[in-house]
């Protein structure tokens, strides 16, 4: 792993003069569905960050304590994957399209996918190439060079026969080794695959929103359904474990609550605490990202690896729901996959 920090060297051009309040490619966000009266509580401070959540199409950077930078990228679809890359420029996954920012919002790449197919979940491959899984028919992973428009990869994900491409995958990572790590969202399993997408390594759970190779071997999984991230090593053995009934009850709730009018978009009128990823931090804490029940849980909670909470984060007055996290100052490349395994 990389020792230095380079994304702090870039974050002084998200804040600078020149880079305008709404840029020319910018769109407007959708509304917000929650209360933004509620009580602030929890530290802004702790951590420049940068994150996205579904539910709310923009993209937040914070440092010093307060939103220093914003993106809207417009009505509909889902905002699930981002990255700050070493560069300074800003890339993500938009369900239909996928694009790439630079500090001061001018568009530095824009790829929009076919009629019937969705990206949710994109990975930075050196500067010039990025990593895609592609929901569609034959689900596929891709590697496309921003430069030249060229797709220097592909390959096909085995997928069972599914009419309803919306749920395949929310996330695809490559490791360090060059494997990539599949979560098949509604298929209750985490596959890691060689270039050839032979199977090498598999973990069953419920419903495995997003997976993460840690530097140790082992692999951090959030299961949507079980609101809980785990930790488990080759054998599948889960060697440390955060729940949402770990969460103490005054932070929010923590499972099924009943919310009037449902969920935004839903028919249902319960819904649990909302974890969809988690990222490991160098320093060996975990931040779980959450949507946090729209308004009534926090966005952020860290914990250390005895599982105690050493920092929470719930703003519902300047902040939307999370989805994913990206720590600035934590050390290496975003865009070498071996950097962000912790």
């Amino acid at each position: 792993m990389a020792n230095n920090t380079p994304v702090m060297d870039v974050l002084y051009r998200f804040s600078a003069p020149e880079v305008p309040a709404f840029g020319p490619a910018e769109e407007a966000i959708i509304e917000k569905r929650w209360d933004t009266n509620v009580e602030v509580a929890g530290d802004m401070n702790r951590y420049p960050f940068m994150y996205v959540g579904e539910g709310h199409n923009r993209i937040y950077i914070v440092a010093d304590g307060k939103v220093v930078w914003t993106y809207d990228t417009g009505l509909g679809g889902e905002l699930d994957d981002a990255w700050v890359l070493s560069n300074g420029n800003v890339l993500f996954s938009r369900m239909f399209w996928c694009g790439e920012v630079t500090p001061e919002k001018e568009v530095a790449w824009r790829y929009d996918l076919p009629e019937g197919e969705e990206c949710h979940s994109l990975q930075p491959i050196g500067l010039d190439e990025v990593l895609m899984v592609i929901n569609a028919a034959t689900p596929r992973a891709v590697i496309i060079n921003k430069k030249t428009g060229e797709i220097t990869y592909q390959h096909d994900i085995p997928y069972e026969p599914n009419s309803d491409i919306h749920p395949m995958f929310r996330r695809i990572r490559m490791t360090g080794e060059g494997t990539f790590l599949c979560a098949y969202l509604v298929k209750g399993k985490v596959v890691e695959y060689d270039r050839d997408f032979n199977e090498i390594w598999r973990y069953e759970t419920a419903k495995p929103w997003s997976a993460q190779r840690l530097i140790n071997g082992n692999t951090l999984v959030v299961d949507e359904d079980e609101c809980v991230a785990k930790e488990v090593d080759k054998e599948g053995n889960i060697v440390w474990q955060f729940a949402s009934t770990d969460v103490p009850a005054d932070l929010g709730p923590t499972g099924n609550f009943e919310r009037p009018g449902g969920a935004p978009g839903s028919d249902k009128n319960t819904e649990p605490i909302g974890w969809q990823t988690c990222t490991r931090l160098a320093n060996g804490n975990t931040v779980l990202c959450s949507q946090g029940s729209f308004g009534l849980a926090p966005q952020f909670i860290e914990v250390d690896p005895k599982g105690e909470i050493v920092w929470y984060l719930k703003n519902w007055r300047d902040l939307g729901p999370a989805t994913q996290i990206q720590v600035l100052s934590d050390p290496g490349y975003p865009e070498n996959p071996a950097d962000v395994q912790r």
